[in-house]
């Protein structure tokens, strides 16, 4: 094993990645019952969407770890869920089969960018004062996702500023407001909200301490404590409507589906509605690879997962002799993978920041996360036990961490500061990596454009801006 993964070169030991890849999961299992809540809403049968997400993030993870030999995790991506349900099939009106046929031509494009070196070179045009503006701006992004999800916000709004909503029955499903929304801190009157206090509390401490496990000692105390507040109901668990069996049934339904007359064969059979069709996979095309790419950078960059000798091969290496060759060939083949037994765009989390903040450094790591998904599938209501205000500070104080990334940068020199500011707090903002990316991608430009210094924006960051605005302006027009 320490040969396979190579452990001492990397300096970590199986324990620490075993801490890690439980870590990790923890702190990504949300999204075995997030992901098929959204995408049920679309009309894909749940239990079938939730099989879908293990086998997508199990595959996914086991090429990263055995193929690449790096400490990340795969899932369905978050926001590249939502804009499956709300954009794609309740405002674009296409069905939840053809949407998933986009989804895997999605995963055919940037295995086709990856083999092809152009996920390669969009690396290496970053300047390097915006890739350190990345890793921080993950650390914002990853540490208001965990202060987002312990409700330690609360938001007020105006119901004049919704300019849109999605009803089903007496439920709105889906609400779109412009402006008018405040942030204020949370009451600290109820039992959830005081528990992720507490876990708050007691992670800091121990990650201060410098005890090893901190994180995972901190999110299973945390669980502990929110049995005995109450805050976790061990009464709720119901094993008969999460069995694998129900699952395997209802599997049978989305597997395949991107393929069946509902999905690919009637996704090109209206030809007014191609460019539509094209422009929309686009849309989760860039979103999927510049999330990814930011994962990469703002997690791998500060921690040496990929090393110095990694990024100068982007340039001249052949095939996959790179651990980053290998971990972007990974990252696209699972999105593929996804769609093919039903569920939305797979790709790198961000949370798995969170073990590697516990010391994860290897592909060992992702083989832990892999086989806990897989175990997932057979123990999901006991998973269910781990409370979001338990992985919370995880994320918050990963998040902390992160942000050191900004000690690189010149904030006093605006040429530097401004692309960093948006790229940093558009991704918090807009609760999207690659957003945060594509403003301070636009912004880097004017800036350099405005100084006279044309020639230090290179053509290929001229062409991901041009995607980019051309991509704001398609999304534009589709919901209007």
């Amino acid at each position: 094993m320490d040969k396979f993964f190579k452990l001492k070169e990397n300096q970590t030991t199986v324990s620490t990645e075993f801490v890690a890849g439980t870590t990790t999961f923890f702190a990504m299992s949300y999204i075995l019952f997030v992901n098929p809540s959204i995408l049920s809403a679309s009309g894909m049968p749940f239990q079938a969407v939730f099989l879908a997400t293990i086998i997508a993030s199990v595959i996914g993870t086991l090429i990263m770890g055995l193929f690449a030999n790096v400490p990340y995790a795969q899932a369905p991506g978050m926001g590249l869920n939502a804009f499956f349900t709300f954009t794609v099939v309740f405002g674009l009106g296409h069905s939840w089969q053809e949407a998933l046929a986009m989804v895997f031509i999605c995963g055919l494009i940037n295995i086709f960018i990856t083999v092809t070196k152009i996920r390669k070179l969009i690396i290496r045009a970053i300047p390097e004062s915006m890739q350190h503006a990345i890793g921080g701006g993950i650390g914002i992004f990853v540490a208001y996702v965990g202060i987002k999800n312990a409700n330690l916000l609360s938001f007020s709004a105006d119901s004049g500023t919704i300019t849109s909503s999605i009803v089903e029955g007496d439920a709105a499903v889906n609400v779109t407001m412009n402006g008018g929304v405040v942030p204020e801190l949370a009451a600290f009157n109820n039992a959830p909200v005081l528990l992720a206090v507490i876990g708050l509390v007691l992670m800091t401490v121990l990650v201060i301490m410098n005890v090893r496990g901190a994180i995972l000692i901190g999110i299973v105390g945390t669980t502990i404590i929110g049995i005995l507040m109450g805050v976790v109901d061990l009464g709720a668990i119901d094993w008969q409507a999460n069995s694998l069996g129900s699952s395997i049934k209802e599997l049978g339904t989305t597997f395949g589906a991107a393929f069946g007359p509902e999905g690919m064969q009637s996704l090109f059979s209206d030809s007014s509605k191609i460019p539509q069709v094209l422009m929309t996979i686009i849309a989760f095309s860039l979103s999927d690879t510049f999330d990814t790419i930011g994962t990469f950078i703002g997690t791998g960059r500060r921690t040496g997962i990929f090393s110095q000798e990694d990024e100068e091969a982007l340039e001249d290496s052949k095939g996959f002799t790179t651990k980053m060759d290998r971990a972007l060939f990974a990252d696209a083949v699972a999105t593929s993978i996804g769609a093919i037994f039903g569920t939305s765009n797979t790709t790198t989390y961000v949370e798995s920041a969170a073990g590697i903040g516990a010391g994860g450094r290897t592909g060992l790591t992702s083989l832990v996360v892999a086989a806990l998904f897989a175990l997932s599938s057979l123990f999901s209501p006991i998973i269910a036990v781990v409370p979001a205000q338990a992985t919370a500070p995880a994320l918050i104080l990963v998040g902390v961490m992160m942000m050191a990334s900004f000690k690189d940068i010149d904030w006093t020199d605006l040429e530097d500061a401004v692309p960093a500011f948006f790229a940093s707090i558009f991704m918090g903002l807009c609760y999207s990596i690659s957003y945060g990316i594509a403003a301070g991608f636009i912004f880097f430009t004017i800036v350099k454009v405005a100084k006279g210094k044309v020639k230090e924006v290179s053509p290929v960051l001229w062409i991901v801006d041009i995607l980019f605005i051309l991509n704001f302006v398609i999304m534009a027009s589709l919901t209007m």
